[in-house]
C-alpha cells in the first residue's frame, strides 16, 4: 500500500534575520540611550532586549522553517517559554539544595540542567501524536533556548549590581558574551537530547540505552564547559607556577599572574570551549543525520503497516 505524503511544512511570513537585525538596533539604541541618560529605568529593558535577542530569534526561524500541523506555534513558544521557564526554576531548586562545593560542583550542575530541561521537553511534548528526530532536535533547542534567555536575564540583573553602584558596562559585556555562545551552550546540548528522545519516541521506545548515555554526555559537555576557566587556571599553574606562587597558595595567598602566564591561560580557556563546542556540534550532526531515516506515518496506524508511530506520554503498562 502506497504510503500517504507527510503534510507540507507551514510557512510562515516571519523572517529569523529582520527579528535579529532589528532586535540588535533596538538593543543598540538601549544601551546608547541608558549610557547617555544614566536612567535606570531602561535597565529592564536592556536586559531582557539583550538576554532574549538570539533566543527568540531562534525560535522566529523554527517558525518559519519548521512549522507543520505538528509542530505548531503553539508548540514551539510553549517549548521556548513554559520548558525553557520550568528548567530554570527546577534546576534552581535542585542546585540550592543538592549541590556544595567540591571538586565534582560543574558535573553535578551539568547532570541537574540537562535533567530538568530533558523533563520540561517531555512534558511539552506529552500530547505530540507523531515524533521524528529532527522534530525533537529542533523542539529540544527550543527549550534550551528558552532555558537560556531566562538564565541570562539573571546573570545580566547581577551583572548590574556593584559595590559602586549600577554597572552598565558589566550588563552589557555579560550578554554579549552569552548571547555569543548561547547557540553552542543550552541550545545545542538540549537539541542533541531532543534529537536522541524522539528517536527512541518514533520507534515505540522511551527510556533507552541510547538516551541514558546521550544524556551523560551532554552533561559532561555542560560540565567542561563550565569548568573550562578553572582547568584553563590548573593547567597553566601546572606549566607555568613558579616555586614562589606555590608558597603563597599554600598559605592562602592568591599570587599575581605574569603576563606569560595571562596569555597562556586566555589561550587555554578559549580553546577549551572551541574543542567542547565543536564536540557538540558533531553529535548533534550525528543525531541529525540519523533522522534522515525516520518514515513519515499518518496519525494512528498501526506500526507494521506503516512503520513506527509515536507512543504517547506517559508510557502505559
Amino acid at each position: 500500500m502506497r504510503q500517504p505524503a507527510a503534510p507540507a511544512p507551514i510557512r510562515s511570513t516571519l523572517d529569523w534575520r529582520r527579528v535579529f537585525g532589528i532586535g540588535l538596533l533596538l538593543w543598540v539604541l538601549t544601551v546608547v540611550v541608558t549610557l547617555l541618560t544614566r536612567n535606570s529605568v531602561l535597565v529592564p529593558t536592556l536586559v531582557l532586549l539583550g538576554s532574549f535577542l538570539v533566543p527568540v530569534s531562534f525560535v522566529t526561524w523554527a517558525l518559519q522553517r519548521w512549522r507543520d500541523e505538528h509542530v505548531t506555534t503553539e508548540l514551539v513558544i510553549r517549548a521556548f517559554v513554559v520548558g525553557g521557564l520550568l528548567g530554570v526554576l527546577a534546576a534552581a531548586l535542585l542546585e540550592s539544595y543538592l549541590l556544595h562545593p567540591s571538586p565534582w560542583l560543574f558535573g553535578g550542575v551539568g547532570l541537574i540542567e540537562e535533567g530538568v530541561k530533558l523533563v520540561a521537553l517531555l512534558f511539552v511534548t506529552r500530547h505530540m501524536t507523531r515524533r521524528h528526530t529532527r522534530d525533537g532536535v529542533v523542539l529540544g533547542a527550543t527549550v534550551g533556548f528558552g532555558f537560556a534567555a531566562f538564565e541570562t536575564a539573571g546573570y545580566a540583573f547581577n551583572a548590574t549590581l556593584t559595590v559602586r553602584g549600577l554597572s552598565l558596562t558589566a550588563l552589557v559585556q555579560t550578554e554579549l558574551l552569552r548571547s555569543i555562545v548561547a547557540p553552542l551552550g543550552h541550545g545545542l546540548w538540549t537539541a542533541i537530547l531532543g534529537g536522541v528522545l524522539f528517536h527512541s519516541a518514533a520507534r515505540g521506545r522511551w527510556l533507552t540505552g541510547r538516551l541514558a548515555l546521550a544524556y551523560l554526555w551532554v552533561a559532561l559537555l555542560h560540565a567542561f564547559w563550565d569548568g573550562s576557566h578553572d582547568l584553563a587556571v590548573l593547567i597553566t599553574f601546572l606549566l607555568t607556577g613558579s616555586e614562589r606562587q606555590a608558597r603563597g597558595l599554600r598559605v592562602g595567598y592568591l599570587p599575581s599572574p605574569t603576563t606569560e602566564q595571562t596569555v597562556l591561560f586566555t589561550v587555554l580557556s578559549i580553546a577549551a570551549l572551541v574543542l567542547v563546542a565543536l564536540v557538540g556540534l558533531a553529535t548533534l550532526s550525528a543525531v541529525w543525520r540519523s533522522g534522515g531515516n525516520d518514515v513519515d506515518q499518518p496519525d494512528g496506524y498501526p506500526y507494521a503497516q506503516y512503520g513506527p508511530v509515536g507512543p504517547t506520554w506517559p508510557p502505559t503498562a
